[in-house]
């Protein structure tokens, strides 16, 4: 077991850390004192004691303390992780398309390394080396068979620790009318402990903000790619992310490449907030691309990846030592090691002087690679091994004292009414911009003022004009919010994949408010366009007919959005939803009942799965009565029934059989989403 102060409390500063006695060479490397053919044994530097937490802590570090007993230390290990993929390729003959062949590429292949708390690790290696899908593996967020071993404190079950793990992808996932305060204050309220009261919550908010240097930007809307408009900068949304992972006082945090794109001094500060993180107890591993000096003098550990083998793995400020033992030196004074290894790593040798006295020009990139893999294999994964299996022999003890902690690791945070409500009000907060944006509201005003212009005060015996302004209502009510719905969840995945990954709310919970939430915003369009349109075309004069009719729309616009919610679930991809609701809306228009009033009996069925038939069906039904005439010829009254474009109709009295069916589609559709929503969520990696 771990020593209570270290459970309890996060505010004690890491003693003895690796990096305490480091100097300055181990950013920019010098030739060696005496013989520059001077090798050092290769030594991962590892001291198991380095964590000393005292139970008195004389320093004061970060004061993340409103949680009581929220750290639980976690040590990272991972051994011979390896990740493949499949690529299809098509093999083309001239104009004629080939076969398709599928090549399986080795992504990951044999890494191995530990994170103790304290430790801030950095991933290193070029682009493409799988520096981003080992951190993906590591936080159990890779889809797929990874092979190989990854434990948390001995335990393999990411599941387990979901909600004491930090995830920042390299992309900031936010909402971007929402502000600093309100993204952390939703995020605090869905996250921390139930325990803790709605003002703790908010507290707690406040003090990450003022911790991480956020004060200045916390009214600011957050803003982004997303969005038409600038937000905050992209170094306080990087921090406002770490922010959001560091609410819930995670034990072990992973970062992808927190630093791209920012300039060096915002580079710096980022890091030296992973540091103190670090410093106060927790593991934090990070990939990070092309450090400066300054930036890797702050790494405790580093693990450099080639082509997805490792070449190194152990002590940050041995690596130019050990480097130089499997004959790798610096041509001059000073350098970079990230530089230099970030060289050696795409087989460069330019600036080397290589001990065997070979020329550098004659190395191909293939030989360095292969030379750097083989060194690791021969002179660090040993010492690796030996030290993890050491450390298991230790994890086992604290292991054996964890397991009753696991079922209240697995609980829910908040209950289910709770994230209903919290998740309501976000959604209402972020996409009232979307659903009333002057665009779209101009949209409906000049449609519904234009069709009024055209169908100004019809003649009620011109029955043809009349049942041709039922029939546009219920088609633009059936494409407008059908092609909106479609951009909800494949524009929310990454939200959505991001939330439930780190355990913050039921499926159902965000699925239910999202329906709710879309009630006000979606209907109040569609009411002012039946209000404007209805009195200016000159259908009946009869408030008791405008209210049925204006009921009829609404339920045909929540169709019709089901249908769209529908789609973008099952393909979550809005080119391929979009293509697919013209074609079905198309197939809907066409059996809808107005342009053929006589379809063959073999197609016919086509109108029973249109909700257009139905919805066009019940505006016609409720405009005219049974008995209601109309003026055919000079001098004769007929039946409005009778008019041919109606008859073929087949109205019924009651027409409820009109509501059911439109009643199981808007219910039906709706579930479909759901559950494709339910199987589309990632699964979990096996190892």
């Amino acid at each position: 077991m771990m020593p209570p102060e270290q459970e309890t409390s996060i505010n004690a500063p890491i003693n003895n850390s690796p990096n305490t006695n480091r100097t300055e060479s181990s950013s920019i490397h010098g030739e060696p004192e005496g013989s520059s053919s001077n090798k050092v044994k290769p030594s991962l530097d590892i001291d198991r004691n380095a964590i000393n937490i005292p139970s008195q802590p004389t320093t004061p570090s970060t004061t993340f303390s409103i949680l009581p007993q929220s750290l639980k230390p976690i040590t990272l290990k991972f051994e011979d992780v390896s990740y493949s993929i499949t690529l299809t390729n098509q093999n083309k003959n001239g104009c004629v398309s080939g076969k398709e062949s599928k090549v399986t590429r080795k992504v990951l292949n044999g890494v191995t390394g530990i994170a103790r708390p304290g430790e801030l690790t950095a991933m290193l290696g070029p682009s493409g080396s799988g520096k981003t899908t080992l951190l993906t593996a590591l936080a159990g967020r890779l889809t797929g068979k990874v092979t190989g071993t990854i434990t948390y404190n001995g335990n393999s079950d990411s599941n387990c620790m979901k909600r004491k793990i930090g995830f920042v992808s390299q992309d900031d996932v936010v909402y971007p009318h929402l502000t600093v305060l309100e993204t952390l204050t939703y995020t605090a309220l869905l996250r921390l402990p139930k325990t803790l009261t709605r003002e703790e919550k908010v507290e707690h908010a406040e003090r990450i903000i003022t911790e991480l240097g956020l004060t200045r930007c916390r009214n600011s809307p957050v803003g982004g790619c997303m969005a038409l408009f600038r937000g905050i900068s992209g170094g306080e949304r990087k921090r406002m992310s770490i922010a959001q992972e560091m609410l819930v006082n995670p034990s072990l945090l992973l970062l992808d490449e927190p630093t791209s794109g920012l300039d060096s001094t915002t580079a710096q500060l980022i890091v030296s907030v992973l540091r103190g993180l670090a410093r106060s107890g927790r593991t934090v591993v990070t990939t990070i691309h092309q450090p400066s000096s300054r930036l890797y003098r702050m790494f405790d550990k580093v693990v450099v990846l080639s082509d997805g083998y490792p070449i190194y793995s152990g002590n940050a400020g041995r690596v130019m030592d050990y480097l130089g033992s499997v004959g790798f030196v610096p041509g001059f004074n000073f350098v970079n090691p990230a530089d230099f290894l970030l060289d050696l790593a795409n087989g460069i040798v330019a600036d080397v002087k290589h001990d065997d006295e070979i020329e550098q020009h004659n190395q191909d990139q293939a030989s360095v690679k292969q030379s750097l893999i083989s060194s690791y294999k021969k002179n660090l994964y040993p010492a690796l091994k030996e030290d993890i299996q050491k450390s298991n022999i230790e994890s086992s003890v604290f292991a054996s004292g964890g397991t009753s902690r696991r079922s209240s690791d697995n609980q829910w945070s908040t209950g289910w009414w709770e994230q209903f409500r919290i998740l309501l009000k976000r959604g209402l907060q972020e996409r009232r911009h979307e659903s009333f944006s002057g665009l779209k509201i101009f949209q409906v005003l000049s449609v519904s003022i234009l069709s009024g212009l055209l169908w100004w005060h019809s003649d009620p015996s011109h029955i043809q004009d009349q049942v041709g302004l039922l029939f546009f209502f219920s088609i633009f009510w059936g494409f407008f919010p059908l092609f909106n719905a479609i951009f909800a969840f494949p524009l929310e995945k990454p939200m959505l994949t991001k939330e439930r990954s780190s355990g913050m709310y039921h499926l159902s919970s965000y699925y239910v408010a999202r329906m709710v939430g879309d009630l006000p915003m979606e209907l109040v369009l569609p009411t002012i366009f039946v209000t404007i349109t209805y009195w200016m075309g000159g259908l009946k004069p009869s408030l008791v007919t405008f209210v049925l009719t204006l009921l009829i729309m609404l339920f045909n616009v929540l169709v019709s959005q089901g249908i769209g919610l529908a789609l973008g679930a099952i393909l979550m991809d809005v080119k391929q939803a979009t293509t697919l609701a013209s074609v079905t809306m198309l197939v809907f228009l066409l059996a809808g009942g107005y342009y053929i009033q006589k379809m063959p009996s073999f197609i016919a069925w086509l109108k029973y799965l249109s909700f257009s038939h139905y919805c066009y069906k019940l505006l016609v039904g409720v405009q005219y009565s049974e008995n209601e005439v109309y003026e055919c010829q000079q001098g004769l009254r007929c039946r409005v029934r009778d008019f041919p474009a109606i008859k073929c109709l087949e109205l019924d009295d009651t027409m409820w059989g009109d509501v059911a069916a439109l009643a199981v589609m808007f219910v039906g559709f709706r579930i479909v989403a759901y559950l494709a929503l339910r199987m589309g969520q990632p699964k979990r990696q096996k190892t």
